[in-house]
């Protein structure tokens, strides 16, 4: 073991001696549980209900305690409390807003991009946030097993544009270490990739997964190794998150983050500039801030694009450039994220 990764996996905190798997069998899923831990009473709740019926709850513990108790409007629990409004009909919300069946060769595998390619390493998530653009995703079809991962590299090694990979969901870290391992392996051979960019809300969920093992895992790999954390509010950004960013930085591992403008969670100055700051004091670079994607039942978040562009000038006036993150949209068929002129 050389000397980097012997500082790497050196520490005992508390937290990092909880089972991760324990802690994604102990998460809440079911709306009474979700509202009896925030000290709520239910108004609403046939069609809260209904609404849960359609797209499950899923909490971890952690992200539970981070939810301020007796307060409905809390920003992380409207992250993940059902509403009556995910139930109506949008025209212009639905269940593909980004029309990735469309770039879809193969099961598990979107190819939206030129030179780089998303892998559903994953169907599985630690959270089920309301606003998710693949609450509706196929994840039957597109879920391949461990033997089927060479059909995938195949794909890769045909074309020699292709230079990262990416990892996605669900949550890839929602895969065991060795899981990773075998994945990770199968991809390193293929001359042509040099970075690996994995997508995934489990640290900050869940920080207790970044284990020992996937530390040594991420470190050893030759390839660039980015991690692109969901944080959309500063109250996300816990102690026991900056704890695992410092080892995962420690790994070699770069962090970003990115988030998405929701109404009545973020959309302020005041919410933006503290996580802007918080992101800058645990060392993670804000990337995006992404508009809402369409999709079918998650209207009651949108912020409109004025409301968005005021926004924003407001945070160019009140932060640094290099706390600023870049404000896009994602739109289906077009070759890249589009920049929402300001």
């Amino acid at each position: 073991m050389n000397d980097q990764l012997r500082i790497v996996t050196r520490y005992g905190s508390r937290w990092q001696t909880i089972d991760w798997q324990n802690s994604l069998k102990a998460m809440c899923r079911s709306l009474p549980e979700l509202l009896a831990h925030c000290h709520l009473s239910p108004e609403d709740l046939p069609k809260q209900q209904q609404a849960s019926d359609d797209f499950p709850i899923k909490v971890t513990p952690h992200f539970l305690s981070l939810i301020e108790k007796g307060q409905p409007n809390d920003p992380l629990l409207l992250q993940v409390l059902p509403q009556p409004q995910e139930l109506s009909q949008h025209a212009a919300f639905i269940s593909d807003p980004l029309d990735e069946a469309s770039f879809n060769p193969l099961p598990g595998l979107v190819h939206k991009y030129r030179s780089r390619v998303l892998l559903i390493s994953n169907p599985s998530c630690a959270i089920h946030c309301r606003y998710c653009f693949r609450r509706h995703f196929d994840y039957a079809g597109n879920t391949p097993r461990q033997a089927d991962w060479q059909q995938a590299a195949d794909y890769i090694a045909a074309d020699s544009a292709i230079n990262e990979v990416i990892l996605s969901g669900g949550d890839p870290l929602s895969s065991n270490d060795s899981q990773l391992a075998a994945l990770i392996h199968k991809l390193e051979p293929l001359s042509q990739l040099t970075t690996l960019r994995i997508h995934s809300r489990i640290p900050v969920v869940m920080p207790e997964r970044i284990t020992d093992s996937l530390l040594s895992l991420l470190a050893g790999s030759r390839l660039k190794i980015v991690l692109v954390l969901h944080i959309n509010h500063a109250q996300e950004i816990a102690s026991e998150l900056r704890e695992a960013c410092q080892l995962l930085q420690r790994a070699g591992v770069r962090l970003l983050n990115q988030s998405v403008l929701l109404r009545g969670v973020n959309d302020s100055l005041a919410a933006q500039t503290a996580l802007c700051h918080s992101l800058h004091q645990a060392d993670i670079q804000a990337y995006y801030l992404h508009l809402l994607d369409k999709v079918q039942g998650a209207e009651h978040f949108l912020v409109s694009d004025d409301q968005a562009r005021q926004l924003y000038r407001q945070m160019q006036a009140a932060l640094a450039g290099y706390m600023l993150p870049k404000l896009v949209r994602e739109t289906a068929k077009q070759p890249h994220k589009s920049l929402l002129p300001v």
